[in-house]
């Protein structure tokens, strides 16, 4: 017999849209660079996970946009793709030459991706 929690836990995984999945996702990124960011002294380990978080979610997002299914119109295709390579470039610059301040334009992406997603 399920409780009360596990069946509203079920509802609430199969009422998530791919939509509002990629934003959590999104925002979990967003969040773990901001935490790095806020506790830099500490960031030597957690900057590398996160840094790898973001990256391996946006693989997939670029690879997703090259997908047949994928019924995007192609400008947005087009803006994702470039915001990936930016993603990508940008990341590289932050593993090799780390600051605080060069999180900023990579939580901004992520967290206004999200935003948009959400319709917001």
């Amino acid at each position: 017999m399920h409780s009360g929690a596990q069946a509203y836990s079920n509802t609430q995984r199969t009422s998530v849209t791919p939509r509002d999945r990629e934003a959590m996702l999104l925002i979990k990124a967003a969040s773990q660079l901001q935490g790095v960011k806020d506790n830099w002294d500490d960031h030597k380990q957690t900057l590398r996970t996160a840094l790898t978080y973001n990256r391996k979610l946006w693989t997939i997002l670029v690879t997703s946009i090259g997908r047949e299914e994928n019924q995007l119109p192609t400008a947005i295709k087009n803006n994702i793709g470039s915001l990936g390579v930016f993603i990508f470039s940008h990341t590289i610059e932050v593993e090799t030459k780390p600051a605080p301040e060069k999180l900023n334009a990579l939580i901004l992406i992520n967290r206004e991706l999200a935003a948009g997603l959400h319709g917001k």
